[in-house]
């Protein structure tokens, strides 16, 4: 189906340096948000991912390019979708846009792990949600 899921965040002032500009470690969390997010929309909260699927997602690498600045009260817009799913990770895109603009973008690689932290297998249930999100190959 190739959808591009979206959420939509303000820059606040402790998202930003002295000068009012984003901080660049922020780009990823707001990213976080959008995962976790995405998570929540197809009907599995972050909360409940560990309580009820018994495991849990560890980011293993990532990949980002700062494209432009975010500053102080900008509305963003994170745009996620999966590149990839493997049997036990996947790797989503994920780009934040301020008024349409690219202004940053990275793919991450996101492992699924049991409770000892070991690799397992991504839930079927969650494997068969995740593929609405799957770019066209």
């Amino acid at each position: 189906m190739n959808k591009i899921h979206k959420s939509s965040f303000r820059v606040y002032y402790e998202d930003t340096d002295a000068g009012g500009i984003m901080y660049h470690s922020n780009y990823i969390n707001f990213c976080e948000r959008g995962r976790s997010d995405l998570l929540r929309d197809l009907g599995v909260p972050a909360s409940e991912v560990t309580e009820k699927l018994r495991v849990g997602f560890v980011v293993r690498h990532l990949e980002a390019d700062y494209l432009a600045v975010a500053r102080l009260d900008d509305l963003l817009s994170v745009e996620t979708s999966l590149k990839i799913i493997k049997n036990s990770s996947f790797v989503m895109n994920q780009s934040i846009k301020c008024q349409n603009n690219a202004i940053f973008s990275m793919n991450v690689t996101v492992v699924c792990v049991d409770e000892s932290g070991k690799p397992v297998r991504i839930p079927e249930m969650l494997r068969d949600k995740f593929k609405d999100y799957l770019e066209d190959e």
